[in-house]
């Protein structure tokens, strides 16, 4: 499918934050697809999945969570990055994240073109972001990737924590983590799944045993083809089925 893409700018109380936008060519109107970010900023990889979900028939927004410490950061997947990555990740706060999600998706559904059905998917921080966004909005798909400190006692910037706001869950949510992902302990895993079955959320726990973390960014060494391909796969049928 022909798409097109630009950098827009959203307003969140008052000030801007940076984001991606790709749109399938055609009147629509089109489901859409928030694609949050890993603490390598809205980079080529990033791009690239939202370009691919704009392909699938969505219009995709890959915003800046990072905008209030290091606006515009496009990092690679190297000491460097990562350094640079983790003094964002260090800014972050529960509060001002929830304020994005709600700028973004409130953006995304002013567009021509968009029907009200939005999802939500993101990687590392982006897949902590997106249980998050699925908790506090009305987001009717969610896809986590890897989503770091989701079972921390205390969320972003010493706030409530993520996993205690689960019951606030309204969409279906699909989490994928990797058995060798030392970032994620087993233990966190299961204490997510605990909580979405105690909430009574429609989910799925995936688990690909033998995949690493960040398996699904072809650019980093933990690429996992075959988790990846699969993920990518689980992911176009939960959007298909809930967004369409």
């Amino acid at each position: 499918m022909e798409i097109t893409t630009e950098d827009v700018s959203i307003d969140v109380d008052g000030d801007a934050m940076g984001a991606y936008l790709a749109r399938p060519v055609g009147p629509g109107p089109f489901p859409g697809v928030i694609v949050w970010m890993e603490i390598f900023g809205v980079n080529g990889h990033i791009r690239d999945v939202t370009e691919r979900m704009a392909r699938e028939g969505y219009v995709a927004l890959a915003p800046d969570f990072f905008h209030r410490s290091l606006p515009g950061i496009q990092l690679g997947y190297d000491e460097e990055g990562f350094a640079k990555g983790m003094q964002g990740l260090g800014a972050l706060d529960a509060d001002e994240m929830i304020a994005d999600q709600r700028a973004a998706l409130a953006t995304l559904r002013g567009l021509d073109g968009v029907t009200g059905k939005v999802g939500v998917m993101g990687f590392c921080i982006g897949g902590h972001m997106t249980y998050l966004t699925a908790c506090t909005t009305d987001v009717a798909a969610a896809a986590a990737f890897y989503g770091g400190g989701i079972a921390a006692p205390e969320g972003p910037g010493g706030k409530t924590s993520t996993l205690s706001r689960t019951p606030g869950i309204t969409g279906r949510i699909v989490c994928f983590f990797g058995g060798r992902d030392q970032l994620i302990p087993k233990e966190h895993v299961d204490a997510i799944r605990k909580s979405l079955v105690d909430a009574g959320v429609d989910h799925e726990i995936v688990v690909y045993e033998d995949a690493d973390h960040g398996f699904h960014c072809d650019q980093r060494p933990s690429y996992d083809a075959a988790a990846s391909a699969d993920a990518w796969e689980r992911t176009k049928a939960l959007f298909a089925a809930e967004l369409r």
